[in-house]
């Protein structure tokens, strides 16, 4: 007699097996009261799965239509995808802003229509227990090649917002030296700074 356990997680499942060698009436008898349960555990998992599926696809349509605002240089459309509250940070290490902030910074570009064009190349989302948190990274092509995303989201009613935005030049390995070589000046400068406001 073969006995599954199945724990289930919002987003994993666990198998666990147990073997035990009973006699025919009690094998009956713990089929009868482990199959409801069973079937039951299942079709809680089924739907938990369901609703990530759909929460993830929501996701994605959230933050594909985040990128197009900002290449459409939709000031107003773009600012909708936050929270009041919501941090963007950029690639400069300066770069930590309020939405206040962001905001300053984004209207002369947009005004001039020249808001960032960020195109995803792949994405990868993943959430909490309560499913109402989420976080994510994703490859973007950009006008500085390919640049990684990540960030926060959070649920309001029943749209995502971002919490948080992170962008973040890549650089390969190899060139990590090359690089160093033409940042260094002015980043040692910004270390001594920060240094000393610590």
């Amino acid at each position: 007699f073969t006995l599954f356990v199945i724990n289930v997680n919002f987003r994993k499942i666990h198998f666990r097996k147990f073997k035990k060698s009973l006699p025919s009436l009690q094998r009956k008898t713990i089929m009868k009261s482990v199959f409801p349960i069973l079937c039951v555990t299942i079709a809680t998992f089924a739907n938990a799965q369901s609703t990530i599926e759909i929460q993830q696809s929501k996701i994605n349509q959230t933050l594909d239509a985040y990128h197009q605002a900002a290449a459409n240089s939709q000031f107003d459309h773009y600012f909708t995808f936050y929270t009041k509250d919501a941090i963007f940070i950029g690639t400069d290490p300066t770069e930590n802003w309020s939405m206040d902030q962001l905001k300053s910074y984004a209207k002369k570009p947009f005004e001039q229509k020249r808001g960032w064009v960020m195109k995803p190349l792949e994405r990868h989302i993943f959430f909490d227990e309560t499913g109402n948190t989420a976080w994510f990274d994703e490859l973007l092509d950009t006008s500085m090649k390919i640049c990684r995303g990540s960030g926060v989201l959070v649920k309001v009613g029943n749209e995502w917002k971002l919490k948080q935005y992170v962008l973040s030049m890549t650089i390969p390995n190899d060139d990590v030296k090359n690089v160093l070589q033409v940042i260094s000046a002015k980043q040692d400068v910004l270390l001594k700074d920060l240094k000393t406001a610590k």
